[in-house]
């Protein structure tokens, strides 16, 4: 059931889509208008700021005076209330004040060691203050000592990123090969990598082609192919990170090469060598041992003669194949051309032409090898010219020759060929040295069909096809060279017959087809592109394991699994990941739990409008959309990914399903809460308020026209509570187009540990530091309790991203208020068995709340913010208490103060509506019905 690039089911929906993606396209491209003329005005005024100041400080520094009064400057300044930044020390004092009151003691120290840490200072104090991860100490008998290894949260995220992915993952993927190949060498190019590309595709592979110096690309492009090429490519540090990613991703890599460039000892045979300066020589010489260990860094190879490949074989290679270089579209083409259309014509009589493509100024000695031949037959008859394409130090015997002899040079391939096609005798001499036997026989192929007769030294790959006297001559010594061109000279229809064999040889061995059937097809064979009969769905959260963040990261993640679990099908996860060392903006392919994921970056939280249409992210998912091939697509949360990947599932006809979360669909501001921290009110969404709202915005409109788009062209849309439906419903989406899909939770195991006879009682709060979430309220609430019978357990869930966010040290407060990190599936009834009351004070209309549901299930009692989704299955006085969203800490503080009034009501709390909780087996059964519904509907 995955996708083929399906057809549109009518030329009405066709019509429609096409008009949606214009329109999608058109506002795209204003925001990103708008973005970038943001950024230019942004860089020029800090440019023209910097200039200023560097140049007033360049003025400053550069006196005798400035130096000596700086410990005046800094006197005066502090005399001033001044800080040497300029920056009034009471404001700062005011500020450390906020922080410690917020944050307490731990939080300045950490906003002080924040601001150090780029200085001189900062770095001095990390380096004297810096924490070792403790290390497993090993007894003599091979047991561990009782000391603990700490991972750092970057290790734990490092080790998932860099852990091996499995081989066996690669028969999901759609068969793709990736060239990574040296492209500045035009010729080699054509032959050694257009040419395969072409050869590949025309078996049903997918190809990509990259420049090795690209290294971001190559590496995003390693993430989805299923055989990877490098072409003539050198072990430089970034070509080794591309070897281990492709190790890492379990690749059997192909290196290929048309010339002996990986052994030193046969590279210096080749007598063009000494023809370079001492310099280049070196230079060369370090790249062959570059070249020898990328080769030997892979797997197989690839050659353009037998006598490379015995090469390959003999430096320790034994999977080694040999796919000539051969004819091409692009050379047939040309050719079809200069004998539709001919070429100028000289008089025989008076000239008979000679061409060389000598190609670069390394074949001075192969052409001293047949100078001699050529200068006594061009002695002997006066007809004959000789013309060079390309760069070449003749002998100065040449030079008595005069015009008879011309050189051009720069010409690209058509133009190449044109003036080849011109002669009368073509020539390819070649020492006799292993280097060049190992060489392709290209001067043959060129000339063969253009039917014109070649003279050719003895060397491997030309003795395959040349047979002498028949489609070619063959040549060694200095008379054997004269008399072959005398004898082409003497004999016009000699000369034709040749070439004319020549021709059709060159036809019958190295054309497109035969060399695809003969040399191609057995080495990579036809890919396997039958459809799967899989269920495939590939869903997009902008969060995933190994950074589980929120909520609806961890329904994604829970649907993911279960999901996967249905019969006959299949999921994969299209995400964001961290920076990672060496990989900048490269995608990242990895697997957890037999779950293929693509990870990549994307843009800072404050970069909004990049991240409504992430380019970057735009084309990584349509790589994998291709390789992965869903049935359907679930896009569950995705600010940031941006909204060209459901362009991709537009253009590509693949239905695709948006589970609305929250209202960044519907409003710039994704929580709808307003600058004040208040919540926005609105039902129907009107622009001008929104734009007064966020004043800098200019984009509003282009925005409503992305995600209108994309919700209007969604097969199915899905909220996880009726309250949320009705905010999407009252902004023009029909309502048989959204359904409500309950977001599951984890059980408990276990039922709840009832709180001890006089043990005080204990709330828990998880939401974080954001205002959106409450916590200034509840702070400020608990603070205002002139009481010690309760405990508070505040949940940093930011840690599990590395970063600490909840300080509590300098809250004034007389019960006890604790931090613990984020709970997982494992620790999860540990915490909500540490509680008895979860405060849920959000400050906006919740699209559901699934802590609440965690704790409702587990007889904890909720007290919670009203309207909204995280209310829909609370009692009030039931199984809970409902306070409005009014964002004042005097009505939580009423609704705690009940509860500690009475706190034998909570001693025995069974909640009795737990029966009409959805569990996640209930949210994947319903949500797998409905994305097979659509992908039928739409196949």
């Amino acid at each position: 059931m995955a996708y083929s690039e399906l057809p549109c089911n009518t030329p009405e929906k066709q019509q429609s889509t096409a008009e949606a993606l214009t329109a999608s396209y058109r506002a795209s491209m204003r925001i990103q208008a708008m973005r970038m003329d943001d950024i230019a005005h942004e860089a020029s005024s800090l440019r023209h700021e910097l200039s200023q100041s560097q140049h007033q400080l360049s003025i400053w520094q550069h006196t005798l005076s400035w130096r000596l009064t700086a410990p005046l400057r800094v006197v005066r300044h502090l005399s001033k209330g001044q800080l040497p930044t300029g920056r009034k020390i009471s404001d700062v004092y005011r500020r450390l004040q906020e922080i410690y009151q917020d944050e307490g003691a731990a939080g300045v120290r950490f906003r002080i060691s924040h601001r150090l840490a780029r200085s001189s200072l900062g770095r001095a104090a990390e380096r004297l203050f810096e924490r070792k991860p403790t290390k497993v100490a090993m007894t003599v008998d091979g047991g561990a000592k009782k000391t603990t290894n700490i991972l750092t949260h970057e290790e734990k995220i490092n080790q998932v990123y860099s852990a091996h992915v499995s081989q066996d993952r690669l028969k999901d993927f759609t068969p793709r090969i990736l060239i990574i190949a040296e492209l500045s060498l035009r010729q080699c190019a054509k032959y050694r990598v257009w040419q395969k590309e072409g050869q590949l595709r025309s078996l049903g592979w997918l190809v990509d082609v990259v420049d090795w110096r690209e290294t971001e690309e190559a590496l995003s492009a390693l993430q989805v192919c299923t055989e990877v090429i490098f072409y003539r490519v050198p072990a430089f540090p970034a070509v080794e990170l591309l070897l281990k990613e492709a190790r890492r991703l379990e690749l059997s890599p192909w290196w290929e090469v048309d010339d002996l460039i990986f052994s030193a000892e046969d590279y210096k045979q080749n007598g063009n060598l000494a023809t370079l300066d001492k310099q280049e020589q070196e230079e060369l010489l370090f790249g062959v041992r570059l070249f020898r260990k990328c080769l030997l860094s892979c797997d197989k190879a690839i050659a353009s003669t037998r006598v490379l490949a015995q090469a390959m074989q003999k430096a320790g290679i034994q999977h080694t194949v040999v796919i000539e270089n051969a004819l091409d579209q692009q050379t047939l083409d040309v050719v079809a051309d200069i004998r539709q259309n001919g070429v100028p014509q000289h008089d025989m009589q008076r000239e008979i032409r000679i061409v060389y493509g000598s190609g670069t100024r390394t074949h001075d000695a192969d052409f001293r090898l047949a100078a001699a031949g050529i200068l006594a037959a061009m002695q002997a008859d006066q007809r004959l010219t000789l013309h060079i394409i390309g760069d070449l130090t003749l002998p100065s015997e040449f030079d008595a020759l005069g015009e008879r002899v011309q050189t051009q040079t720069g010409l690209d391939y058509a133009a190449y060929m044109q003036l080849l096609a011109q002669a009368d005798i073509t020539i390819a001499p070649l020492e006799p040295t292993i280097f060049n036997d190992a060489k392709s026989n290209i001067k043959f192929l060129e000339a063969a069909v253009l039917s014109l007769p070649v003279i050719c030294s003895p060397r491997d790959a030309f003795m395959q096809i040349v047979k002498d006297g028949k489609n070619g001559l063959v040549a060694q010594t200095d008379a054997e060279w004269r008399d072959a061109i005398l004898k082409l000279t003497a004999d016009s229809t000699f000369r034709k017959t040749l070439g004319d064999q020549a021709r059709t040889d060159v036809l019958d061995h190295y054309s497109p087809e035969a060399i695809v059937k003969n040399q191609v097809l057995p080495a990579f064979g036809k890919p396997d592109v039958q459809q799967s009969a899989e269920f495939r769905i590939l869903c997009a959260n902008i969060y995933y394991e190994p950074r589980s963040f929120g909520g609806a990261t961890f329904v994604a993640e829970e649907m993911t699994r279960l999901l996967q679990q249905q019969e006959n099908t299949k999921v994969a996860v299209f995400t964001s990941r961290p920076p990672l060392s060496e990989r900048g903006k490269a995608s990242i392919r990895y697997c957890m739990e037999g779950t293929d994921i693509l990870g990549v970056i994307t843009p800072p939280d404050h970069d909004s409008v990049a991240g409504l249409d992430n380019a970057d992210a735009t084309l990584a998912f349509k790589k994998w959309v291709e390789s992965f091939r869903p049935s359907v697509v679930h896009f569950h949360a995705t600010q940031g990914l941006g909204l060209g990947c459901v362009r991709i599932c537009m253009e590509r006809n693949i239905p695709y399903v948006i589970t609305l979360h929250d209202a960044w669909w519907l409003c710039e501001r994704q929580f709808m809460v307003k600058a004040d921290g208040h919540y926005c009110f609105q039902e129907k969404i009107n622009l001008h308020t929104c734009q007064l709202c966020v004043p800098h915005a200019r984009h509003l409109a282009e925005r409503q026209v992305l995600m209108t788009t994309a919700m209007q062209h969604a097969a199915l849309l899905l909220t996880p509570s009726a309250e949320h439906r009705a905010l999407f419903v009252a902004n023009g989406i029909p309502a048989d187009k959204i359904r409500i899909n309950r977001n599951g939770f984890l059980w408990p195991k276990s039922p709840h540990t009832p709180r001890a006879t006089g043990q005080k009682l204990r709330f828990g709060y998880v939401g974080g530091t954001e205002e959106i979430k409450g916590y200034s309220l509840v702070k400020r609430a608990f603070e205002a309790l002139k009481r010690d019978d309760w405990e508070l357990i505040i949940v940093d869930n930011k840690l599990n991203l590395g970063i600490k966010s909840v300080y509590t040290g300098a809250w004034k407060t007389q019960g006890q208020v604790s931090t613990i990190p984020a709970y997982t599936r494992e620790t999860i009834d540990a915490f909500f068995n540490s509680i008895d009351v979860l405060l849920f004070p959000s400050q906006w209309k919740e699209s559901y709340g699934l802590t609440v549901r965690e704790a409702l299930s587990r007889d904890v009692w909720v007290i919670s913010t009203a309207p909204g989704g995280q209310a829909e299955d609370i009692e009030d006085g039931v199984n809970g208490t409902l306070i409005p969203i009014d964002g004042r800490p005097e009505t939580l503080q009423m609704a705690v103060e009940n509860l500690l009034d009475t706190p034998g009501f909570m001693q025995n709390y069974v909640n009795p509506n737990k029966a009409s909780l959805a569990t996640f087996e209930q949210q994947s059964a319903e949500l797998g019905n409905w994305l097979r519904e659509v992908a039928q509907v739409s196949g």
